[in-house]
């Protein structure tokens, strides 16, 4: 290690950060298909809703220990629709279909769309080139002799509309067949993204029945939000409580050619994640439920959850009930509804950092009522902390450039015989007592610090769109006049003529030149809130290393 240490530690780093982000994003990225679905959007509000032909094949089948999910069935041509009931709640507005009781479109209405702060974001639709939806229905034993509704079956839905005017709303759709009548209900909570499914199964007939509720997610790899500069996982994750990885991506590569299937778990959830939103199924915590997750054909995917079988005697009614989330990927609100779905916020492997940073970032939120603000107020506080290591650091490059004119005359002297130069340098070091790891170490301790708080700034809902001040009014959007990202480059050329730079050729001089350019392209595309922590964690640091390297060269730091 030579006296490049700071800069070119902080180069290798970033650029080698840069390079595993673009090879993440390349070698994941999904081949998509951008089909037409068949199905037909219908006007809520119109009752006289064109029937269409459901693709309904063999009723799925129940084994001894429940339901296969390799029975539940799935649509292989297209999808069908019929009424379309609207539902709008004081979260969100959604569309389910008759055809299922599917929830085949939902609209996010405090967040709003991307493009335009307008319109709320829409997060589920099944017209294309996005498909997106949640089924559930319930699925018989392969003996059975009593039916059961599928999400092929067509409900009876009274109403085309449901508005929240109290604290709850339900909607209720009912199917009847056999003596078998099933009340199927969506339960809303005002303020809430969590909506309760439950089925009301009535066995009026003279023998038990037995079926056990299944539900899944399903979508195309489609994703309009993707970033071409900056990947972020979108596809299906399960989670298992009990083992050794509890949660776990299946990409939708990955379900081409290792589905899951029969994955038996106590609790548990299955999900479909996006950068900021996703939508869960919940079943019982304390029931052993299988999930899987699998292709299912015109380029989508399932990922979902077959709870255990229920009999119900003759005569009587029971219900079963399950869970579905639509909504943001909000931490306190995620860890009450099931523990580990907090984890769909993906920080990765330095979860342990960045958790606790967003803790913090977010209670400083809460008195300065700014996300722009708590960000530089949070940039302030992790420099104190690594104020002393910094210091180090600094100090290190400092007393090597204060002695880069010896260095510059023992690489003219010495400098074809690189022995001797190594000798006479080595020699230098020790003479002005000059660690040259002395800028590595401390660098390396906080570069954890630092990648936890980018996911944190990355995967936090709460920078979605959140003002900053003046032209900054989306802290997760580029900044649209790329103010933020050239004062970055200009700090980033100040810090870097602080820096001693004897030791490169003229190559390498050359190269580091350009840096502050290249970074600054880089940098155009990061979302401001990535730009405003970096300038201010560039500012901070020209600070500090101003302020020591004038005390080593007037001689005031005998450390």
């Amino acid at each position: 290690m030579n006296m490049r240490s700071f800069w070119w530690l902080a180069l290798a780093f970033t650029l080698t950060w840069i390079w595993l982000e673009w090879m993440q994003f390349t070698a994941q990225k999904e081949q998509q298909t951008l089909q037409t679905s068949t199905a037909q959007e219908v006007p809520v509000a119109n009752n006289a809703v064109p029937q269409t032909t459901s693709n309904a094949s063999a009723v799925p089948t129940a084994n001894m220990g429940g339901v296969s999910n390799d029975a539940v069935p799935v649509l292989q041509e297209g999808i069908a629709s019929v009424q379309r009931v609207r539902v709008i709640t004081d979260q969100l507005d959604l569309v389910i279909d008759a055809q299922g009781g599917d929830i085949r479109d939902a609209k996010l209405l405090t967040y709003m769309a991307t493009e335009d702060h307008s319109k709320p974001f829409h997060l589920m639709n099944d017209a294309g080139p996005l498909v997106y939806m949640a089924q559930n229905g319930l699925a018989t034993q392969p003996s059975a002799k009593l039916p059961a509704p599928t999400h092929k079956d067509i409900w009876q839905v009274k109403q085309a509309e449901y508005v929240m005017t109290g604290d709850t709303l339900e909607v209720p759709m009912t199917w009847e067949r056999d003596g078998v009548k099933v009340t199927k209900t969506y339960k809303f909570t005002k303020g809430k993204h969590l909506i309760d499914v439950v089925y009301k199964v009535e066995n009026n007939a003279t023998e038990n029945w037995a079926g056990s509720l299944y539900s899944q997610l399903v979508r195309n790899a489609y994703n309009p939000e993707e970033s071409w500069m900056m990947y972020t996982y979108t596809g299906p994750v399960l989670y298992d409580g009990n083992a050794e990885e509890k949660y776990v991506k299946h990409s939708f590569d990955d379900l081409n050619t290792s589905p899951v299937t029969g994955k038996a778990v106590t609790g548990g959830w299955a999900a479909m994640i996006q950068q900021y939103f996703l939508t869960a199924i919940v079943p019982d915590q304390g029931a052993q439920n299988n999930y899987f997750a699998k292709p299912v054909g015109e380029g989508r995917y399932a990922v979902g959850v077959v709870e255990p079988l229920v009999t119900i005697p003759a005569g009587q009614s029971a219900e079963i009930a399950s869970q579905l989330y639509i909504g943001p990927e909000l931490q306190d609100v995620l860890a009450d509804i099931a523990p580990g779905l907090e984890l769909t916020i993906d920080y990765g492997v330095l979860t342990f950092l960045a958790e606790p940073l967003f803790w913090i970032l977010d209670t400083i939120h809460e008195y300065v009522g700014n996300w722009g603000v708590a960000i530089i107020i949070l940039t302030i506080l992790i420099k104190l902390v690594f104020y002393k290591l910094s210091e180090t650091s600094y100090r290190s490059m400092a007393r090597l450039r204060k002695f880069q004119p010896k260095l510059q005359q023992l690489k003219e002297n010495y400098g074809d015989d690189k022995v001797i130069f190594q000798q006479k340098m080595m020699k230098l070091y020790k003479e002005e007592k000059i660690n040259p790891l002395g800028g590595c170490l401390p660098i390396l301790i906080q570069m954890p610090v630092f990648i936890a708080l980018y996911w944190v700034l990355l995967y936090s809902v709460e920078m979605r769109q959140a003002p900053f001040m003046l032209w900054i009014q989306d802290l997760s959007a580029m900044d649209p006049y790329f103010i933020l990202p050239v004062l970055m480059g200009i700090t980033m050329f100040i810090q870097q003529k602080l820096n001693p730079s004897a030791m490169m050729d003229e190559m390498q001089q050359k190269v580091f030149k350009l840096l502050p350019f290249i970074f600054t392209f880089f940098f155009l595309w990061f979302p401001a809130g990535l730009v405003l922590y970096w300038l201010v964690n560039n500012i901070l640091s020209v600070g500090q290393q101003y302020y020591i390297t004038k005390k080593i060269e007037a001689g005031e730091d005998s450390k």
